[in-house]
């Protein structure tokens, strides 16, 4: 079984994923390069057996780029770089909808960030190299 499909994720309230999905639906029609590589992605599946951990602004935009890649075949985790910027509403849709397991609340603090993050880089925490990919944004908050 992929790591992502054993982690759930954290989100404020699952049920904000049908106003989540909305969002994600009417940005993705804004975003026309990406649909046409989330097509070609579903065709020939590029990232088949390729894990990423994501750390970015959790927002109906960032959601697309995620789901483009699980739909290359990625295994997908994301987690917010800014919990300022996120879109609960778009986190739950990620969890629940997409089955993208989501670390994203707004307004969190390192407090409240801290006991999820062995979880998403289990290897890190023993001095191992990490079995994920790390895409990460720059952010002032981490």
């Amino acid at each position: 079984m992929p790591t992502a499909h054993r982690l759930t994720g954290d989100v404020k309230d699952l049920a904000l994923a049908e106003q989540g999905k909305r969002k994600i639906e009417w940005a993705n029609q804004q975003m026309p390069v990406l649909q046409s590589i989330r097509k070609q992605f579903i065709k020939d599946q590029p990232l088949r057996d390729v894990r990423i951990t994501a750390c970015l602004h959790v927002t109906s935009e960032t959601a697309n780029l995620a789901i483009t890649l699980r739909d290359g075949g990625a295994d997908v985790v994301l987690c917010a770089s800014n919990p300022l910027s996120t879109q609960d509403e778009v986190a739950a849709c990620l969890t629940k909808d997409y089955s993208i397991p989501t670390f994203a609340i707004k307004g969190e603090d390192n407090r409240t960030t801290r006991p999820t993050m062995p979880t998403l880089t289990p290897a890190s925490t023993t001095g191992r190299r990490s079995p994920w990919t790390t895409a990460r944004t720059s952010s002032p908050c981490c």
